[in-house]
């Protein structure tokens, strides 16, 4: 299915279902991934009607951005297609460091566009705040940049609400990207009125919290990466958690539907979030993904979901 929507304030209009690719040549976030399934999702994405890829430097380093330029290039897609990446991270003797310097910020943009085959960068954010930089300088070279036509959009990422503000401080900022999901809902406090009354569009990561609100787990499943850790899939928080679930299956059974689509259905009937990321390891979860456009959830649905996760 293919509907476009309007990103924030952007001339961006993007399916409100796209792609983050983090998987997608992201070995220094995923072992063993292999670079032509990660192409193949790209594909797949494209050829079903999804127009917005989300990218970054860091994922690889630097892969993801290379294979997606490398499918955009064989699939003549370009024109189409609505690419956001993202730029900060700088190796310094062996360690990563944030810059967002305007020096730094344009040379990563001069760098994507090698990587991405391409002489514009539909949305550029800032991945994440350096310690150093005023926010509005960082922002202020990206609207050079912009100005120039390297960039047609401008996003922040993992901005407080403090830094969001000082960025914005001559409204250039389109995005934001920040951590959202039903489990992790301090956005709401101050994030999300924020964005909506300046406009900005709020493009939530890990919207399904690491696969928890995707369904499949129960209280059997055992993790042997960074969740085995974490406080949300741990203990009685963990079985908690998982009773939560079992309350939005109940919604989605009786719509023939995926705990998943209805987890997503539900952030886009947000105010300020436009469109979703989420990320795929294999071709088909990114047809699975799409069936999020489907639902339909009344008010009270949207209302119990609330409700059940407050």
């Amino acid at each position: 299915m293919d509907k476009r929507v309007r990103l924030g304030k952007t001339d961006l209009y993007v399916n409100p279902i796209g792609l983050g690719t983090n998987a997608v040549g992201g070995h220094n976030i995923y072992p063993d991934l292999k670079e032509e399934t990660g192409k193949d999702v790209v594909r797949e994405a494209l050829e079903s009607g999804i127009n917005f890829l989300d990218t970054a430097f860091i994922y690889g380093p630097e892969r993801s951005e290379i294979l997606i330029g490398e499918v955009l290039k064989e699939k003549g897609l370009r024109q189409d297609t609505i690419i956001a990446t993202k730029g900060a991270h700088k190796f310094v003797d062996g360690k990563i460091v944030m810059d967002n310097s305007p020096a730094f910020l344009k040379a990563a943009v001069d760098d994507s566009l090698k990587r991405l085959q391409t002489d514009y960068i539909d949305l550029f954010y800032i991945h994440f705040p350096d310690t150093d930089t005023p926010k509005d300088e960082a922002v202020g070279a990206l609207k050079e940049l912009k100005d120039q036509g390297k960039i047609r959009a401008i996003g922040v990422s993992n901005f407080s609400i403090e830094q969001l503000k000082e960025a914005n401080k001559d409204g250039y900022v389109d995005v934001l990207q920040s951590e959202y999901n039903l489990f992790k809902r301090e956005a709401e406090k101050e994030l999300l009125p924020y964005t909506a009354k300046s406009n900005i569009s709020f493009v939530p990561y890990f919207p399904l919290a690491s696969g928890l609100l995707g369904g499949k787990y129960t209280k059997d499943t055992t993790f042997n990466d960074g969740r085995a850790k974490s406080p949300l899939f741990t203990g009685e928080t963990f079985i908690k958690n998982l009773e939560k679930v079992e309350q939005v299956r109940e919604i989605a059974q009786a719509k023939g539907a995926e705990v998943a689509h209805v987890v997503l259905a539900w952030y886009l009937s947000r105010e300020s979030i436009d469109a979703l990321i989420p990320g795929a390891k294999q071709p088909d979860q990114v047809r699975r993904n799409l069936k999020t456009l489907d639902i339909q959830l009344s008010n009270e649905e949207i209302d119990k979901i609330d409700r059940i996760f407050q």
